[in-house]
């Protein structure tokens, strides 16, 4: 029993040795955060699609923009300003509200 007891003792003294040894060890340097721009405020104008000009392709990558509102936006050319796309009825609000920041109407 005394036997038991004594390597109980010393298997605990060794664990409060072996986890003071870690504490006092330098810690390893956190990895630096991912450096990931931050999104512009504004879209910069070389980004912009015109959408006098843009093929269906281009047209296609907005969100919201398929093969049929691509084709009409297309056959409701030329326009003065973006806004006319919800004016003619070409696109409703709330796609125009979530690719307003991304086109432009550029006039030739």
């Amino acid at each position: 029993m005394l036997k038991t007891l004594m390597l109980a003792a010393s298997l605990a003294l060794a664990g409060t040795a072996a986890m003071a040894q870690t504490a006092t060890q330098p810690a390893t340097r956190p990895a630096a955060p991912a450096t990931t721009p931050a999104p512009a405020a504004t879209t910069p104008a070389a980004a912009l699609i015109d959408i006098n000009s843009a093929t269906e392709a281009e047209l296609r990558v907005l969100p919201g923009i398929g093969e049929v509102r691509a084709k009409a936006i297309i056959a409701g050319r030329p326009y003065r300003g973006k806004d006319e796309l919800v004016r003619k009825n070409i696109i409703p609000q709330g796609v125009y509200d979530g690719i307003q920041a991304r086109i432009i109407a550029r006039q030739r």
